[in-house]
């Protein structure tokens, strides 16, 4: 960038800054002091890390708040970050006294800077800045290693590379210059917008969450503003997409779409997509980048019927410059649409042909009020499972596929009961307070109905209650549990009231009946699947301060072992098929492309060649299909927009079609009918050999 334009840039930087200056700062409130003290006082008698506010955790919560608010490096610069050492082993005295004026005072720099540089971004869009698209310069992908600028002219040249970024981007997605460079300014106009509304009730929450966030992950304040609008939520079951969101540095990001849900049915979102733009109806989306995520979820829940529009960053195809836009029609995700269902494939193996029965489990739910009301007709998980297994043995299957896939947990009471479908009496999760008292009560106390052929199929998504029905299938030895390694979530919140608002508290962990916790671990499965989900990035492993793995004596618990199968047999079988099925080798091939482009550390800010990466992306992709389709003889498609036309319908907001409804499930869901192979080779190796489905 040449002298004069740094200079000049500089010196807008540093008046704005001055002007910024003299608005009025944020401050806490007496109450706000108070209630940082009784938190603090809860999180160091009630939270089952025994972890003292001491020094040591005083210069983590510097960090952390630090990093809450400029995950990125944006904004802060050096000077900042050393000045606000000061504070390294001084923040545990003084918010124990409830004196949060450090916390405050580095939240009002971070407003400060922010405003001017968003400002100081503006200027240089509206001043007409060209951006040189044919130089050789890179934009850096890994954000933990950013550093902060040394200078205001530093970071001038940093977000120089970050807006011409966005600014490629959107010349590569067919925007106009003149209307990317205005979509851009809304942007930055939007993003000082919502600073100018924080208040002192914002930042409170965000300084006490990055103290609880020290604890666990799952440990958190709700401020009371946050506690209305989490009330209306769930009163009024506002309509929305179905899908569950989270920040992952400027960008609102898919974590899981909901079972049921409108995103699910219309089958239109992926976890690991971002959210880049949000529009109502025929209304001109708005731009989300750095938004806060409850304004982001604020945008996309609405009236019933209605339309919303996003625009996406698709998770297979981040880094290659492309978006796309879809619309769904918002909905009230219903009971009935997250309910238990069956279904029966056939599979046909070398040994022989076995119909087996899969019940599908979205999550563990109970209608609470009917069951306290004691109504015989209240609806929960279990009593529809035992349903579905009656209906399925009277089609003479001959074993029973539970899928947990995406299934994020719900009662711990529907887990048991469930669990009690499929093993005597016994024992069935532990839990041990922050006291060490070792509880457990919960357990199977019935007969079991179902002791047939049994496989558990899990996935990253699979948590809690689902970790403790597989934790307990795969320890008693009653069936398989098959997938990949789960979310390891194994911990157990209660919700405290505090002066202001409310703190959600880790108190207890659950342990296996073998004394293995599910936390951080999760459940291992017996025969490992291909997974869509980078461990690294999902899970609770990947989580910071998560509490870690640990076990605990077993609980006295039979062992069922229906038969001696080797595991190493099994996943050698699976593993054959992996490299023959065209479906599995096409899964594993876009497995390996998505690994692949996880590890580019930089991105180029040429036009010319991110037009190639995009062009030689999409050759890849329509190399892989073709490459399966051949394999199945069926005719390749001729280009890459003839494959977009079929996996699209015309608008996004369009249920599956009847042709992708009807396709076999080993296109339609090739882990799931491969996980039918496995229970086949299951019950192929078992001694004696189980019975196959008799032949038509």
């Amino acid at each position: 960038m040449p002298f004069l334009l740094r200079t000049s840039l500089s010196l807008v930087l540093l008046c704005i800054a001055s002007l910024v200056m003299a608005t009025a700062e944020l401050d806490y409130t007496p109450s706000q002091a108070k209630t940082a003290i009784e938190v603090i006082k809860d999180l160091s008698t009630k939270h089952y890390r025994k972890q003292p506010l001491d020094d040591m955790l005083s210069r983590k919560l510097l960090y952390q708040l630090i990093d809450n608010l400029d995950p990125t490096k944006s904004y802060f610069l050096q000077a900042d970050i050393d000045e606000f050492e000061q504070w390294e082993v001084r923040l545990d005295d003084m918010f124990k006294e409830g004196d949060l004026s450090a916390g405050f005072h580095i939240y009002n720099r971070y407003n400060q800077r922010a405003m001017a540089r968003l400002q100081a971004n503006i200027s240089l869009l509206e001043g007409g800045f060209q951006f040189d698209l044919a130089k050789d310069e890179y934009l850096p992908l890994d954000v933990d290693s950013n550093q902060w600028s040394a200078t205001n002219s530093d970071s001038d040249d940093d977000w120089r590379k970050r807006i011409k970024e966005a600014y490629l981007r959107l010349i590569l997605n067919d925007k106009e210059p003149e209307a990317a460079r205005e979509l851009l300014i809304k942007r930055y106009t939007n993003l000082i917008k919502q600073l100018t509304q924080r208040d002192s009730e914002d930042v409170f929450q965000v300084v006490m969450n990055s103290l609880t966030s020290l604890y666990d992950p799952h440990t958190s304040y709700m401020s009371p503003r946050s506690m209305e609008n989490f009330r209306i939520a769930m009163s009024l079951s506002l309509t929305g997409i179905g899908a569950v969101l989270q920040l992952e540095d400027e960008h609102t990001k898919i974590v899981r779409v909901v079972p049921g849900g409108p995103a699910d049915k219309q089958g239109v979102l992926q976890a690991g997509d971002k959210i880049i733009a949000v529009g109502q109806g025929d209304e001109e989306k708005v731009d989300v980048i750095g938004w806060r995520l409850d304004d982001v979820v604020d945008l996309i829940r609405g009236p019933k019927d209605s339309i919303v529009r996003l625009e996406l960053i698709p998770a297979k195809g981040e880094s290659a410059g492309s978006s796309r836009d879809i619309s769904l029609v918002r909905d009230k995700i219903q009971l009935e649409e997250q309910s238990a269902k069956a279904e029966i494939i056939d599979v046909k193996t070398k040994e022989g042909r076995y119909r087996i029965g899969v019940i599908e489990i979205p999550t563990f739910y109970l209608d609470v009020d009917a069951y306290y009301n004691r109504d015989p007709n209240f609806k929960s998980t279990t009593k529809d499972v035992l349903r579905l297994l009656g209906e399925l043995e009277q089609e003479n299957v001959n074993g029973i596929i539970l899928d947990l896939r995406n299934n994020g947990g719900g009662f711990l009471q529907e887990a048991t009961t469930l669990t009690d479908l499929f093993i005597d009496p016994g024992p069935i999760v532990q839990v041990r307070d922050s006291g060490q008292v070792i509880s457990r009560n919960y357990r199977s106390r019935a007969e079991a109905y179902y002791r047939g052929p049994l496989v558990v199929l899990i996935n990253r998504l699979s948590a809690s209650a689902s970790e403790i029905f597989a934790g307990a299938i795969q320890d008693y030895g009653r069936g398989l549990v098959v997938g990949s390694q789960s979310f390891g979530k194994g911990t157990v919140q209660v919700q405290l009231p505090v002066r202001e608002g409310q703190l959600k508290l880790t108190e207890s962990k659950f342990y296996r009946v073998s004394g293995n916790s599910t936390q951080h671990l999760g459940v291992v499965p017996d025969v490992t699947l291909p997974s869509y989900y980078n461990i690294d990035k999902v899970g609770e492993s990947s989580e910071d301060n998560a509490l870690p793995w640990d076990r605990i004596p077993a609980a006295p618990h039979r062992r069922y072992n229906l038969t001696l199968v080797s595991m190493q047999t099994l996943q050698e079988r699976h593993e054959y098929r992996l490299q023959q099925d065209p479906d599995l080798v096409h899964l594993n091939d876009e497995l390996v492309l998505m690994k692949e482009r996880q590890k580019l550390k930089q991105l180029s800010l040429n036009e010319e060649k991110r037009r190639v990466e995009v062009k030689e992306y999409d050759g890849i992709l329509l190399t892989l299909e073709n490459k399966r389709r051949v394999a199945k003889a069926q005719p390749p498609y001729a280009t890459i927009e003839e494959l977009r036309a079929v996996d699209e319908t015309e608008d996004g907001s369009k249920e599956k079609s009847e042709e992708e409804k009807s396709k076999p499930l080993s296109e339609r869901d090739p882990l799931l009918y491969e996980t039918g192979n496995i229970i086949s080779d299951y019950m192929t190796l078992a001694k004696p050999p189980m019975q196959q489905a008799k032949q038509p």
